[in-house]
């Protein structure tokens, strides 16, 4: 297999918690492990847009110190501690380890991954033969494309395009059509960064959720809802099957006391996710998951299939 010089883009510094880590760590560790020469470089874009979890006010700010902690110990724990960077567009500064080098890197790279569409093109990205834009949001992403023209202009600045909506281009998917050609592909998972261990008999069915990521979006008519509102139907199902179950629940709209009151056990999400070590090891506490998909995932019949349901199934754990 030919060794490819390969930039990873995505979101760590700027969204500090474990379970985003993850979902970007293990293309860069993955591909490491498979023998490529990867390098992970993060962008701060031009907005307000690192979070800080020990903000009490909304999180947001342009000092990346604390993702950038967060990024020099999850990559150091996992052995390629020297493979990222991050560019900070508000003092035009590289920083982390690989800072120095990360442009001169960019110009001899073979491909760049741009997960999430959360990344810039820059001049240092802007040439490199192969610039794939990896949707992990489909249906949202699509509709994005469609409105915003900004959006739309960085994304036709890419030459390949995947997606996580794995039914994209079947008769019955109904993911709005941007114009653009994606292709299914699929979360990676580094199953060495993930060891089967024994479920907890006396573990519960557990699962990590914001309750509303962001605003619901409408097309043509249709609107694509968050989590909360796929979630009515499963409302008193604790009560029904007679035991408790447990979410790691985030956002300010959550109904927590109609949800405590139906036998819903409630943790703080921004604990459990405050270390990619800490969301790990509360997948292996947990007896399995039982998750909710996002209402346009749902209506879109997209075929989009959690991260986080894969590392509970690659932990030994049920879905």
């Amino acid at each position: 297999m030919k060794k490819l010089r390969i930039v990873v883009q995505g979101y760590i510094v700027r969204g500090p918690l474990g379970g985003m880590a993850w979902h970007h760590l293990q293309y860069v560790l993955g591909l490491h492990k498979l023998g490529h020469d990867v390098l992970f470089v993060e962008d701060s874009d031009e907005y307000v847009s690192c979070y800080d979890p020990r903000d009490l006010d909304d999180g947001s700010t342009t000092d990346y110190t604390y993702g950038a902690s967060f990024a020099t110990d999850a990559f150091s724990k996992l052995g390629i501690g020297d493979k990222w960077a991050y560019y900070d567009w508000h003092t035009d500064r590289w920083v982390g380890p690989a800072g120095e080098r990360a442009p001169a890197f960019c110009n001899t790279a073979d491909i760049v991954l741009n997960i999430s569409a959360i990344n810039p093109v820059r001049p240092w990205t802007a040439n490199i033969a192969r610039r794939v834009l990896i949707d992990t949001d489909p249906a949202f992403t699509q509709i994005r494309m469609i409105a915003d023209a900004k959006a739309r202009a960085m994304a036709n600045s890419h030459t390949h395009f995947l997606t996580f909506a794995e039914s994209i281009g079947q008769s019955d998917c109904k993911v709005p059509d941007d114009g653009l050609t994606w292709k299914p592909t699929r979360q990676p998972i580094v199953l060495d960064a993930w060891p089967v261990s024994p479920g907890k008999p006396d573990g519960r069915f557990t699962t990590v959720m914001s309750w509303d990521s962001y605003a619901s979006r409408e097309h043509a008519g249709q609107r694509y809802g968050m989590k909360s509102e796929s979630f009515g139907p499963f409302m008193e199902l604790p009560k029904a099957l007679g035991t408790e179950m447990e979410i790691a629940l985030g956002g300010e709209t959550a109904p927590r006391p109609l949800l405590t009151a139906q036998g819903w056990r409630l943790l703080d999400s921004v604990e459990i996710t405050k270390t990619p070590w800490s969301y790990q090891e509360y997948i292996r506490n947990s007896k399995g998951e039982f998750t909710i998909a996002k209402h346009g995932y749902v209506v879109s019949r997209s075929g989009w299939f959690s991260e986080r349901s894969a590392a509970y199934l690659a932990s030994g754990r049920p879905v």
